[in-house]
């Protein structure tokens, strides 16, 4: 059944809620901002006015059957899918429901060792054994790409087993892998295919642009609006097509994890963000796209800087790219990624998604325009006279990042298992009990079970003298670090 993408039911219902000046006796306690003036006065009390729990006008989205439900038929009809979820948690539970609602404790998920810490998480929730491939890399760039249809098929045959295969579509920095071929040999083989697409909430909406995993076939996919969609910060939906997988299974879990106090603030955006995609969005993605062309030519023109872009099509682990990512090498000036991305928030007040050993991202999306394209431009140019360092190491740490560890234990029984804690310079050798990272991008360097290596120690001190943010340790300073043992 086809629907009318114009239509907003949730966020019509919300307004419709506004407008009636409901006297409230329920929660939230702020009561439509009053019990907060000052931050009413800050982001406005319209806002506060519609921060409203669950009731029958505005559905429930434990068990949604109004509104909601028509909300989410809406979204799924956008993105190819069968069925939707809201998320209010984040991409990153929605990524924990796709891996919890395949595999049970035992079972082997094959994965990249590039993903997410959600995922790494969602082993940890569900008790599944990671089969981890190792993605290709671009030594040039220092950085991970996708995974080869060739790593893909070499796991599925060493482990026939597997309930699963997770894939990225795309990687934090724009390079897809070849869902399509991947998907059908997984279903050959029995296996569902799950795909953290947060970073592709726009693909289906311009040709220019990858396709999006539902259209490829897979079995779930995980998709955060909120990062290229539009809509507010930690909204997200969960797609699933029917076959292989339940839908009241997937219900099921979700409502396990996910709050029953659900913002009405996030849903909505979810509900107009995507209207104007649908609606909209080859229009506006066209304006960024010609943007973000128009940005890599004129960076590629500045000394120190290679803005990298399709022509990495055909590379090891890069079938398609997405040229809204807009990832800028910067080994020429002699700085590290870290270096350049604190010079462009101290100096410049321009803040880029994130910063490596060799590159810079920026993150170029529905929102943006050419004044601030321009500004980035003008920032790049000033700091390639101003501002130059020496090679030394750079390359060395990027390639530390990349290796692929030695899986001792399983992530979830070294999440429970007694554990120690060890300095750092004191813990190679040892299997650690917890993560870190650095966030962004938030793929861990360590995860528990896994052996700690002389490089991963460097590596992570690396990155506190670059002053990254580093995260998920019990010691907030990483000074050291929780492992098995007595």
């Amino acid at each position: 059944m086809l629907h009318n993408q114009n239509n907003m039911p949730l966020f019509d219902a919300l307004k419709a809620y506004h407008e009636r000046k409901v006297i409230p006796f329920d929660v939230p306690g702020h009561k439509h901002g009053n019990g907060i003036p000052e931050f009413a006065e800050f982001v406005g009390k319209k806002v506060l006015e519609i921060d409203v729990n669950s009731m029958k006008p505005l559905d429930n989205i434990s068990n949604p059957v109004s509104v909601i439900k028509e909300a989410e038929e809406l979204m799924a009809e956008a993105y190819c899918a069968d069925h939707a979820f809201f998320q209010v948690n984040g991409t990153t539970s929605a990524v924990q429901a796709m891996i919890m609602s395949v595999c049970k404790p035992g079972e082997k998920i094959i994965i990249p060792r590039n993903a997410h810490k959600s995922a790494t998480n969602g082993l940890i929730l569900s008790g599944a054994l990671p089969v981890y491939i190792q993605p290709e890399t671009n030594d040039r760039l220092g950085i991970a790409m996708g995974v080869s249809l060739e790593s893909v098929e070499m796991a599925i045959a060493k482990n026939s087993d597997a309930k699963a295969v997770f894939i990225i579509n795309p990687t934090y920095y724009g390079a897809t892998s070849d869902v399509k071929e991947i998907v059908k040999l997984a279903h050959k083989h029995g296996m569902v295919v799950l795909v953290d697409e947060a970073h592709g909430a726009h693909f289906p909406f311009h040709p220019e642009l990858p396709q999006s995993a539902m259209e490829l076939g897979a079995d779930m996919a995980a998709v955060s609006l909120h990062k290229t969609g539009g809509s507010l910060t930690q909204s997200s939906v969960l797609l699933l097509n029917e076959g292989l997988i339940d839908k009241n299974t997937v219900k099921t879990i979700l409502n396990l994890t996910q709050t029953t106090s659900a913002s009405y603030l996030l849903m909505g955006s979810l509900d107009v963000a995507r209207k104007m995609l649908v609606t909209q969005g080859e229009k506006v993605l066209s304006k960024i796209l010609k943007l973000t062309k128009n940005a890599r030519d004129e960076i590629n023109k500045i000394d120190g800087f290679y803005a990298f872009g399709k022509e990495l099509i055909g590379k090891p682990g890069v079938y398609n790219f997405d040229e809204t990512k807009l990832g800028i090498n910067v080994t020429g000036l002699g700085l590290t990624g870290f270096e350049v991305y604190d010079l462009l928030r101290d100096e410049y007040n321009i803040q880029v998604e994130l910063g490596d050993v060799l590159n810079i991202l920026a993150i170029v999306s529905v929102g943006d325009g050419e004044k601030s394209i321009e500004a980035l431009i003008k920032a790049l140019r000033d700091i390639s006279e101003k501002y130059r360092g020496s090679q030394g190491t750079q390359i060395k740490y990027a390639k530390i990042a990349l290796e692929n560890p030695e899986v001792i234990v399983s992530p979830r029984n070294a999440f429970y298992a007694r554990k120690k804690l060890v300095k750092l310079d004191e813990a190679e050798g040892e299997v650690s009990g917890e993560s870190i990272m650095a966030y962004p991008p938030g793929i861990p360097i360590v995860t528990p079970g896994e052996r700690i290596s002389k490089e991963m120690i460097y590596y992570i001190k690396f990155l506190k003298s670059q002053h990254s943010m580093l995260t998920d340790t019990q010691d907030p300073y990483v000074e050291n670090i929780k492992v098995l043992g007595i």
